[in-house]
C-alpha cells in the first residue's frame, strides 16, 4: 500500500552529494520496516536489512571500532551479500536496541556518504532520552512515519479518484455531490473502526470483515504494554499504563483537559509527569497543549501545564475504549462521538506535520484545534455531525480576527463569510 513518506525517501536518495544518513522515527508497528524494504526493492539494484534488536551478535560488534569501512565489511559478511556505494540501502532497523550503531551514523555521514544507509526505531525517542546516547546532531535527517491517515487509507482501498474529487472540492469550496458525500462519509466511518495500523487495515481489507480486526487490534494494545514493562522500570510502567488505560476516560469528559486525579486519586505532574511523556516519545499517544490567546506565534503561548492527550491511531482508541464497531458504522448518536471525532482530526493534523494547540477562554469558551501556517493563526471546531453552531468558535473571531476560520462536521463543502465549512473526511487536506 502506498505511504506519502515514500516520496520524502526518494527525495532523500536523489540529494547526492548534500544526503546525510536518515533516521525513520515511529510508533510500533506503523509500516517503517515494510516501507523502507519496498523503497529500497523499486529504487535500488540490493538491500542489507538488519535488525539489531534480533540480531545480538551483529549489535555487539558495533560495540568495537565503528569505523564506516570496517562495519559494512562485517555486514558484508554477515549477511552473505555485496554492499555496493550508490546502489546498496542499507537498513539498521531497531537502532534504538544499539547505541553505538547510532553513534556510527556520524562517521558515515563525515566518512563514507557513498553508502544509502537508513536507521529505524520504534523506541527511539525514549532510548535517547533515557541512555547516555551521543546523538549524531547534524550529521543525520530525521522523518516521522504515522498511522496511515485518511488519504492512504483511501488509496488502499483503491479510492484514488474520489481522494482527487475531495481536493478538489476542498481548493474550491463548491459542494461534493451528494452520492460521493454519502459515499465518503460511509468510508470515514469505516476508517474510524479500522484505523491507520497498516496491520488493521490488512486485516479488513483481506475478507472485508471486522471480526479479524478486533485481535489484530487487542494485538497490538498488548504489544505497548509489553514494551511499557520491557522498557521502563517496574514503577514507571505501572504509571505509565495508568496514564494509557485512562485515555478514554480523559476523553469521555465534557472537560478533555488531561487531569492526573483521574489516573489515581492525589496524582500529579510529580508522579505521572515522566510517564505521559514516555507515552508521547513513544508515539502511542499525542499532545495537545493549551493556549489563551490567538496570536502567532502560537507556541510562544503554550501552557505547558495544560494538555490534552489523544491516541496516536483512532482504531486504536475506539478498541481501546470498547466502543462498539455498530455504533461508529452507522452513526448513531453517542456521547463519546465527540471524542472519536476530535481523536481522528488530532491524528490527521499531526500526519500533516502541525503541532497541536487547542485555545480556552478563561474556561468559558474552546476551540478544539489552533494552527498555525506562515503567519496566519487557524482556529478549527470539530463537530460529530451536522449540528455546527458554535459559540466559542465566534468569540475566537471576534477577539482576534483570523484571516478565515475552519469547521469540520459532517456537512458537505461551503463558505461564508469566511467561514470554511468541511467535511470530517477532507481533514487530511488542511
Amino acid at each position: 500500500m502506498q505511504r506519502k513518506l515514500e516520496k520524502q525517501l526518494l527525495e532523500w536518495k536523489n540529494r547526492d552529494s548534500k544526503r546525510m544518513p536518515l533516521i525513520i522515527n515511529g510508533a510500533r508497528q506503523v509500516g517503517k520496516t515494510y516501507t523502507l524494504r519496498q523503497f529500497g526493492r523499486e529504487n535500488f539494484r540490493n538491500v542489507a536489512y538488519v535488525n539489531l534488536e534480533a540480531n545480538l551478535a551483529l549489535a555487539t560488534y558495533f560495540e568495537g571500532d565503528i569505523n564506516p569501512h570496517k562495519i559494512i565489511r562485517y555486514l558484508e559478511a554477515s549477511l552473505g551479500e555485496r554492499i555496493i556505494p550508490n546502489e546498496t540501502l542499507i537498513i539498521l532497523d531497531e537502532i534504538q536496541a544499539c547505541e553505538r550503531a547510532l553513534t556510527s551514523l556520524k562517521y558515515f555521514s563525515e566518512e563514507a556518504p557513498e553508502y544509502y544507509i537508513v536507521a529505524a526505531g520504534s523506541l527511539l525517542g525514549i532510548a535517547i532520552n533515557r541512555e547516555h546516547y551521543s546523538f549524531p546532531v547534524g550529521k543525520v535527517e530525521t522523518l516521522i512515519l504515522y498511522p496511515f491517515d485518511f488519504e492512504e487509507y483511501l488509496w488502499g482501498r483503491g479510492k484514488h479518484l474520489l481522494c482527487n474529487e475531495i481536493k478538489n472540492s476542498y481548493l474550491t469550496m463548491e459542494p461534493m455531490p451528494e452520492a460521493l458525500h454519502r459515499e465518503s462519509i460511509e468510508l470515514f466511518r469505516e476508517y474510524l473502526v479500522v484505523g491507520g495500523m497498516p496491520a488493521c487495515i490488512n486485516a479488513f481489507l483481506e475478507n472485508k470483515s471486522f471480526i479479524d480486526l478486533q485481535i489484530v487490534q487487542s494485538e497490538i494494545l498488548n504489544n505497548y504494554i509489553t514494551d511499557m514493562v520491557k522498557y521502563a522500570s517496574t514503577t514507571e510502567s505501572v504509571r505509565i499504563r495508568g496514564c494509557f488505560n485512562s485515555i478514554p476516560a480523559q476523553l469521555a469528559k465534557e472537560n478533555k483537559k488531561f487531569q492526573y486525579k483521574v489516573v489515581q486519586r492525589g496524582g500529579s505532574s510529580t508522579l505521572f509527569g515522566a510517564s505521559i511523556e514516555w507515552l508521547v516519545q513513544a508515539g502511542v499517544v499525542l499532545k495537545c497543549q493549551r493556549i489563551n490567546v490567538g496570536f502567532e506565534p502560537i507556541a510562544a503561548y503554550a501552557d505547558l501545564a495544560a494538555f490534552k492527550l489523544y491516541m496516536g491511531d483512532i482504531g486504536l482508541l475506539v478498541a481501546h475504549a470498547g466502543l462498539a464497531q455498530q455504533t461508529l458504522l452507522s452513526g448513531e448518536a453517542n456521547i463519546f462521538m465527540g471524542a472519536v471525532t476530535e481523536n481522528y482530526v488530532a491524528q490527521q493534523l499531526v500526519a500533516k506535520g502541525y503541532n497541536l494547540y487547542y485555545w480556552e477562554s478563561s474556561g468559558t469558551a474552546e476551540v478544539d484545534f489552533i494552527l498555525q501556517k506562515g503567519g496566519q493563526v487557524i482556529p478549527i471546531e470539530v463537530k460529530k455531525g451536522e449540528h455546527v453552531r458554535s459559540r466559542s468558535l465566534n468569540l475566537f473571531i471576534q477577539e482576534y480576527s483570523p484571516t478565515y476560520s475552519v469547521r469540520l462536521s459532517l456537512k458537505n463543502f461551503g463558505e461564508v463569510d469566511g467561514l470554511k465549512s468541511i467535511p470530517l473526511y477532507a481533514a487530511f487536506c488542511i
